[in-house]
């Protein structure tokens, strides 16, 4: 019976051994998807933005700018109210530098 359980452990080990490396492999092509996943959606994000920009340039010399407009006049009016945030951040600071008698 000793016999049957020195196979028996032997035999678990190399399960686990398996197991443990069943999930390596699995973690690895895991991670390398997720990689391959992530780079092609930089790259149709970098072909988007690179066809509106070649839309708005060729809008631009046309004359029409179409449908790029509400987003540019949205991206605009963001850029404007960051702007006054950080307009009246500074002024809030100068009053504390420098407060009135």
């Amino acid at each position: 019976m000793t016999k049957a359980r020195a196979n028996s452990q032997h035999g678990d080990s190399g399960l686990l051994a398996s197991a443990i490396g069943g999930a390596l492999i699995g973690a690895a092509g895991l991670g390398w998807w997720l990689l391959s996943e992530a780079e092609r959606r930089r790259q149709a994000l970098r072909q988007r933005r690179s066809l509106n920009l070649s839309r708005l340039q060729e809008g631009a010399r046309e004359g029409e700018v179409g449908e790029l407009r509400p987003l540019l006049d949205s991206e605009l009016q963001q850029k404007v109210r960051e702007l006054n945030r950080a307009i009246e951040d500074v002024r809030r600071q100068l009053e504390c530098l420098n407060p009135q008698d």
